[in-house]
């Protein structure tokens, strides 16, 4: 009984939070409050995010706002193709006044990294990350070092038709929880965009802190689900590998995701459990990124995101 009371608690407050948020940093991020709850939604589901979209939409700016709301060290890592994974990690450099090597930190070790323009470094570059979101922690010449929690990635990606970039293989796009697409603001939006850098907006300033991200975090495996929402969820994954548009549909990683995604977003909309609505408010942001379509499907004009939305509707509820 005192555990239910404090999961209702806790979802009350995580669904405080996520309003307050919202409303705050609304007022400056113009037309991101979809982005930003999906941001949330992975962060408390303790998950990484790859932002894609062009350049100049403001991928950096939430970033770095969100990271100041939330209270959480933030480092940005700019990617170029000659940055190197020691650029990332960090390596041993010799101390002259003592005549040894010491540890000198790269900047993946805070608790909110910006990845920005993650795709114009070269692959190897790019994998220095994945150990670090996989398992939270980072190996520097044999020594294997904990990573400071919360610790979450946002990465943004730019598209790939434009020049100079990277396509990010499977398995680190597997690596993020989601993938969010940035795209342009509507016609009003970009209106109030422009007149809001004529005038100074109030900086939202630290609505939380870190131990807050953690106690969220800590409450999302108590988020109460049927057994038939597992079997839904299994339903849905299995259904990607069956579909004859899909030439490789998603891992049981993929299940394990959606499953703790949907706690996360019922969480935060103030739920002690959740349900197939849950489940299908975050199956595009998790699935779209790991299924790949078929050559000849795609040059019909088939997307990812016309797909998962067919599985959706093709897959029973099981009440």
């Amino acid at each position: 009984m005192n555990d239910t009371v404090e999961l209702q608690t806790v979802s009350r407050e995580a669904n405080e939070f996520r309003q307050l948020v919202i409303d705050r940093l609304g007022k400056t991020l113009i037309d991101l409050d979809s982005v930003l709850e999906q941001v949330l939604v992975a962060t408390i589901a303790e998950g990484h995010v790859l932002l894609e979209g062009v350049p100049g939409t403001a991928k950096t700016t939430l970033c770095r706002t969100l990271a100041s709301a939330m209270g959480l060290q933030f480092n940005r890592i700019q990617f170029t193709p000659d940055l190197m994974p020691s650029d990332v990690t960090g390596t041993r450099i010799l101390d002259q006044s003592k005549s040894q090597f010491v540890l000198q930190r790269g900047p993946i070790f805070c608790q909110l990294l910006l990845a920005d323009e993650l795709n114009r470094a070269p692959a190897r570059t790019q994998s220095a990350l994945l150990e670090a979101m996989q398992e939270g922690q980072v190996t520097i010449e044999g020594e294997t070092l904990m990573l400071p929690k919360p610790f979450v990635v946002l990465a943004t990606q730019n598209p790939v038709e434009q020049e100079g970039v990277y396509r990010l293989p499977e398995a680190q796009l597997d690596r993020f929880l989601f993938r969010v697409n940035v795209g342009y603001p509507d016609r009003s939006s970009e209106i109030e965009l422009m007149e809001l850098q004529e005038r100074k907006v109030a900086d939202p300033g630290q609505l939380c802190d870190a131990s807050m991200i953690l106690r969220f975090q800590s409450a999302v495996s108590q988020v109460f689900g049927k057994p038939e929402m597992k079997e839904y969820v299994v339903d849905l994954i299995r259904k990607t590998r069956e579909h004859h548009d899909i030439l490789l549909g998603a891992s049981p990683r993929a299940g394990i995701y959606l499953l703790r995604a949907a706690r996360s977003h019922a969480l935060l909309h103030g739920q002690d459990y959740f349900s197939h609505e849950n489940v299908q408010a975050v199956i595009h942001a998790i699935l779209e990124h790991r299924v790949i379509v078929r050559p000849e499907a795609e040059l019909s004009g088939r997307t990812a995101a016309e797909i998962v939305r067919e599985i959706v509707q093709s897959v029973a509820i099981r009440s």
